[in-house]
């Protein structure tokens, strides 16, 4: 019975956290295709697109769309390959104070990107960096990196040292090892850290909000502010259209992978004695 409960009370939990979640998203797959939808969407048998039309342009999906892509793809890329040079070390080395500098790195993870972003604005200005795009990918990749750095090494640690050390017999340099051995092994570590980062990135709203200056660089997650009217006013149907065509790059991209994130490290038989 004590087994019995405990199942019933876990199965329980688990169809609340669904409820919790499947509320919100019932709401948007309704507000989006019927015809002046509201806060209070319900089910009716009125069907229309013109919430999709209404947004389906260039200035409100297709750039914001792009350059989300190219910021959230950049910090990614940028991301993957800096925190696998600095993990690199924190694993194969025995470094003085590498427990001092991994606690350092988890105590960076919770400290909220908000409360820099004052310095960081004045910073902007005073380096006339205000409104470049590569100059907040590299704000957004220095702030990704804490994280990253924590599971890159941990993934790398799962990568056998012997392997390294039997190409370093054959005259390969730490770099060639690196990414000729240890890459492709952890290669599954890898996409798991630019996915973070890439869906981290893409609903960033308060960092290209306060650093781009201009509607013609900032990304679809600052476009749905432009949803929100002065006076109070939301248009809610052309809102749940947005936020459907926002949603689904980043679905797509988890659907893709999802097959390849669900793969393990397998070393049998990379050695021979």
């Amino acid at each position: 019975m004590t087994r019995l409960a405990a199942r019933g009370a876990a199965w329980l939990s688990l169809l609340l956290i669904t409820l919790a979640f499947a509320g919100p998203f019932l709401w948007v797959l309704i507000a989006s295709v019927q015809p002046g939808a509201n806060l209070a969407a319900k089910p009716t048998f009125a069907f229309s697109l013109d919430n999709f039309r209404a947004v389906l342009n260039w200035e409100t999906v297709f750039l914001p769309l792009i350059n989300s892509i190219v910021i959230s793809g950049a910090t990614a890329v940028l991301t993957v390959i800096v925190s696998g040079l600095a993990a690199y070390p924190l694993s194969r080395y025995q470094l003085r104070y590498r427990r001092h500098f991994m606690l350092t790195l988890l105590f960076t993870t919770g400290l909220p990107v908000t409360a820099i972003m004052v310095p960081v604005y004045a910073m902007f200005f005073r380096f006339n960096l205000y409104g470049s795009v590569p100059a907040m990918v590299l704000f957004l990749a220095a702030s990704s990196l804490p994280f990253s750095i924590w599971m890159m090494k941990t993934f790398m640690d799962g990568v056998p040292v012997s392997l390294e050390e039997a190409a370093w017999v054959d005259g390969a340099g730490w770099v060639r090892s690196l990414t000729s051995v240890v890459g492709p092994l952890m290669a599954p570590g890898i996409a798991v850290v630019a996915i973070f980062v890439f869906v981290g990135q893409w609903g960033n709203f308060f960092a290209p909000f306060v650093l781009l200056d201009s509607p013609e660089k900032q990304p679809a997650a600052v476009t749905i502010f432009t949803f929100f009217s002065q006076h109070g006013q939301v248009a809610y149907g052309e809102l749940a259209a947005f936020s459907i065509l926002y949603t689904t790059p980043a679905v797509v991209l988890y659907v893709a992978v999802n097959k390849y994130l669900a793969s393990s490290f397998s070393f049998a038989g990379s050695v021979k004695g």
